[in-house]
């Protein structure tokens, strides 16, 4: 799916993201699409990654579902491979990053010689992926166009996007679902690296919304090897879609003005999906299927869902 295009019964609202399509129903319910567009440094890819969306969905549906005891969750639903249904939320205007280990972000900025990172003072003498003493919450805004930006725990607070007594839950239930998400990577054989989360409210409950530990976002490195890397200085064997970033700099194109995509070759799709799916599988330690759905047939398996949930 490059795209949905529905209009259901009682719908208030539609939000087309740069991967998924929101539908909000009434003031209660969202069905969210999660389409097989792929981003990058911002920019949306011009050709679909086949099977793409039902593989981030699933990872979603999967990892929600393994964290539901620490925090609830906007599930409902998730009637179709690409496709969930849920509670309608007031957004917090912030995302909770958490990382365990200095990389990508985090090291460009280690690397450039600073010692912080949205507020959090990072120690001497780290090398790149190497582990923290403990995982680190480095928020951002939350941006509909453009770049999420970096901001502090302390600016987030006085800026009054999310009061303090709420503040302090979201960073105690993302370091919960961290750690959760560490034990279960563990026994794929995998580290968590660093990650995502987002909340919304509803009255005085705070719910997770959105996906967790999808390679899209998240990082995840292979357990195996990883001490005999990091004592030789080598990279990391990943699990992310940064081997999607690294083709397009390869090829002149990060995103900048100017820069063009370079052409996605049916070659290079194929590839990709079949990157997705190894990582669905890799992830969750379960085989993958493939599965297609009619617009008629999806259309009307959410008309079913949203019925029962009246």
């Amino acid at each position: 799916m490059l795209e949905s295009a529905f209009k259901f019964p009682n719908q208030t609202a539609f939000y087309k993201g740069k991967v998924r399509d929101v539908y909000t129903i009434g003031d209660k319910w969202m069905v969210m699409f999660v389409s097989d567009r792929i981003s990058a440094f911002d920019v949306v890819l011009p050709r679909p990654i086949p099977y793409k969306g039902q593989v981030l969905n699933q990872i979603a549906a999967i990892m929600l579902d393994a964290t539901k005891d620490i925090v609830p969750n906007w599930v409902k639903s998730v009637p179709l491979p690409n496709a969930t249904v849920g509670l309608k939320c007031e957004t917090f205007p912030v995302e909770m990053v958490v990382r365990g280990n200095l990389t990508g972000h985090a090291w460009r900025t280690y690397k450039s010689g600073k010692r912080e990172l949205c507020g959090v003072t990072l120690p001497e003498g780290l090398k790149e992926n190497d582990f923290f003493a403990s995982p680190i919450i480095t928020p951002t805004t939350k941006a509909h166009e453009g770049h999420d930006e970096d901001i502090s725990r302390e600016e987030i607070i006085a800026q009054g996007l999310v009061s303090k007594e709420d503040y302090e839950k979201l960073e105690q239930y993302t370091l919960a679902l961290f750690q959760r998400g560490r034990e279960l990577a563990a026994k794929r054989g995998l580290i968590l690296v660093d990650t995502k989360y987002e909340f919304g409210k509803i009255g005085d409950t705070i719910y997770l919304i959105d996906e967790i530990h999808t390679p899209d976002s998240s990082r995840f490195f292979y357990a195996e090897g990883y001490e005999d890397k990091q004592a030789k200085g080598e990279q990391q064997k990943q699990l992310s879609k940064e081997f999607v970033r690294e083709w397009l700099m390869e090829n002149g194109f990060q995103g900048k003005e100017g820069q063009q995509v370079p052409e996605m070759t049916d070659a290079f799709v194929n590839s990709v999906t079949e990157r997705y799916i190894e990582l669905f599988e890799n992830i969750t330690g379960q085989q993958f299927k493939k599965e297609d759905f009619s617009k008629e047939d999806q259309e009307k398996v959410i008309l079913e869902t949203l019925s029962k949930l009246g």
